[in-house]
């Protein structure tokens, strides 16, 4: 006889493998197969009439249902792939970007006396105590866990992130699904190869899953940030493995600028990111690594809310010093020196002949938002780029495929694109270069 509890936990969270690839099959594969190759013949040329690109809002619907149901390495993935929509042409993304936009803040919730319990082991039995007051309704929804409002004893308001129950099995479930299923999602990273994108998340859920760690890289961040005119980072208050209680925040969050923010919000939004993802890795010595529009608010005061420190990078010696380098080299046009840099960095596959000029070619789009003082990100702009790199007939898609990431520069990389894709969803127009010439290192030395 199974006992109804199991019931209630599969509802928050499904574990068992064969439902959990059941329901990730489920998928529109047919539609997104199209999708991918419809997409494809695009990007190559071919005239609109002879590409069906199609994308029903039902199918984007079963997509979020799907991927927010799962949550675990699922909603995680959707999750990291939402930031990327700018580049997705909008006939194609416009069923999908509602969907996956509510999977930055949204998943069905645990129930009540499942968050108790776990309340319960992580804090102990008398854990109510700990609380003035505690809202069992969940006011937020994270890829692995949910978030709690509450009064901490002391009268300070709280964020209380409880985590599913079997989240553990599930992401790593979850994670070898798509790494079968990655076409069915290539269509919303262009010019990206899906498959290290999950590898990077498969090596760091381990760590993620560790509420303990997550509240250390918070406090790293917040005592950095403490203070700041233009940053707030909450403090973390409790901790333990599966439960961490901050300090709460209340702002405008970034996905709703981007649906309805005037020209001022975006773009002071814009410039509090810019500053915020290019001061961390010298001031807190640590990148936020996880960036999509639910990780960020715009508060009352001005400043830049930032929340959930799951995914950070530990960065040291601070940025890599070459990384200014190659983005200086690229803004020059001194493209041999730009050529032996990426070699010296392993960026380069071996045993490749490359003409530098072709090389700068493929990279100078990138460091245009550093040719002037003010740079408008857009969609518009994200498309072009993902259209270059896509395009077969091309020579910077002839380029690329001789160019290599290195392990140790994937997730500077991928949270720089994310932090770009924000931007560009954002529609803001900032003087990126000031920023990027005060705190990079190697940019203007």
């Amino acid at each position: 006889m199974t006992d109804s509890r199991d019931h209630a936990e599969d509802a928050a969270m499904p574990r068992r493998a064969a439902a959990r690839t059941a329901k990730l099959a489920s998928l529109p594969l047919g539609i997104a197969g199209r999708a991918v190759g419809g997409w494809g013949r695009r990007l190559t040329g071919q005239s609109a009439d002879e590409v069906n690109a199609t994308l029903s809002a039902k199918a984007a619907e079963q997509l979020f249902e799907v991927l927010g149901t799962l949550k675990g390495g699922a909603m995680k993935f959707g999750q990291a792939l939402s930031v990327f929509e700018a580049a997705v042409p909008d006939e194609m993304a416009a069923p999908y970007r509602e969907a996956l936009t509510k999977l930055q803040s949204a998943a069905p919730p645990m129930p009540a006396r499942q968050t108790h319990r776990v309340l319960a082991e992580q804090l102990g039995r008398s854990w109510r105590e700990r609380f003035a007051e505690f809202s069992d309704e969940p006011a937020a929804s994270a890829s692995i866990g949910q978030v709690h409002r509450a009064v901490w004893h002391d009268g300070r308001e709280v964020a209380v992130k409880v985590q599913y129950p079997g989240a553990d099995e599930a992401l790593r479930s979850d994670l070898r699904q798509l790494q079968r299923l990655s076409r069915l999602f290539q269509a919303f990273v262009p010019g990206t190869d899906v498959k290290p994108l999950l590898a990077e998340l498969a090596e760091r859920m381990d760590e993620e899953l560790d509420y303990r760690s997550e509240a250390e890289n918070q406090r790293g961040f917040a005592k950095a940030f403490d203070g700041d005119d233009q940053v707030l980072v909450p403090k973390v208050v409790a901790s333990a493995p599966k439960v961490v209680v901050t300090e709460w925040i209340t702002g405008t969050p970034l996905s709703r600028i981007i649906a309805e923010g005037t020209t001022e919000q975006r773009n002071e939004a814009g410039r509090l990111l810019a500053e915020f993802h290019y001061s961390s890795p010298v001031r807190a010595h640590l990148l936020h690594s996880d960036p999509h529009p639910g990780n960020f608010m715009l508060m009352a005061d001005g400043r830049l809310g930032v929340i959930d420190f799951g995914a950070v990078a530990r960065l040291p010696h601070g940025a890599p010093p070459m990384l200014g380098v190659i983005m200086r080299l690229a803004l020059d046009g001194e493209s041999v020196k730009l050529l032996e840099a990426l070699r010296q960095e392993g960026f380069v596959r071996a045993g490749t002949t490359l003409d530098p000029d072709d090389v700068h070619a493929y990279l100078a789009p990138f460091v245009a938002p550093l040719t002037t003082e003010r740079f408008h990100f857009t969609r518009r702009w994200a498309q072009k780029q993902a259209g270059r790199l896509g395009d077969t007939r091309g020579q910077d898609f002839r380029t690329g495929r001789s160019l290599n990431l290195p392990p140790n520069w994937l997730l500077i990389h991928r949270v720089t694109a994310g932090a770009v894709g924000i931007l560009c969803q954002l529609d803001a127009e900032i003087a990126l270069r000031s920023i990027v010439e005060h705190w990079q290192p190697g940019f203007a030395d």
